[in-house]
């Protein structure tokens, strides 16, 4: 049995997507040449309100990309009918040349932004790669770092970051689910 407390609510959400679409225009002296790049799935729905706020910003849209790593995962056993990618050539496109920024919705231990940079290095050779991630949990496995980030949460091991959007969710909050002290000793 776990316990859940919301530690984002929509509203955090929202400005949180605000304040980070301000860092990246500031960091990127505008848009031009950037492209988002979403991991699957829930990456690629916040990339998308991203992009919506760059161009209230900025008044030009920018490139959003949708990025599956299942065939790049080293947790899980491959399987060619469970990755629909996004045919190549499209990403090729997006990915050369261009500075990218790789969204997702949890940071933990790094290796999903492993697998995303590895599939990202396959599509092309961009000039950059920057990392935006709506929550950083901490207790990284690789050594891999945000540029922006919604909300730094630590959490034990034994909690879990539970992100919600209204988009796949039916509603916008993150949750942060804690087991109850009888069962972390098991």
């Amino acid at each position: 049995m776990l316990d859940s407390r919301v530690i984002m609510d929509e509203s955090a959400i929202r400005r949180a997507l605000t304040r980070i679409a301000h860092e990246m225009v500031e960091k990127n002296k505008g848009i031009q040449g950037c492209v988002l790049i979403g991991i699957r799935t829930r990456g690629v729905y916040l990339a998308r309100r991203v992009a919506e706020r760059i161009l209230d910003i900025e008044g030009h849209p920018i490139a959003v990309g949708e990025l599956d790593i299942t065939r790049y995962r080293d947790d899980r056993p491959y399987s060619p009918e469970a990755s629909n990618s996004v045919p190549d050539e499209v990403l090729k496109h997006l990915v050369k040349d261009k500075r990218i920024i790789l969204f997702d919705d949890v940071l933990y231990t790094g290796r999903t932004i492993r697998a995303a940079l590895d599939a990202l290095m396959d599509c092309g050779r961009p000039q950059s790669i920057q990392l935006a991630v709506l929550v950083d949990r901490g207790h990284r496995e690789l050594p891999i770092r945000p540029d922006y980030v919604g909300k730094n949460v630590p959490t034990s091991r034994h909690e879990k970051i539970d992100v919600s959007l209204s988009e796949i969710d039916e509603s916008d909050c993150v949750t942060i689910l804690h087991p109850r002290e009888a069962e972390v000793g098991r």
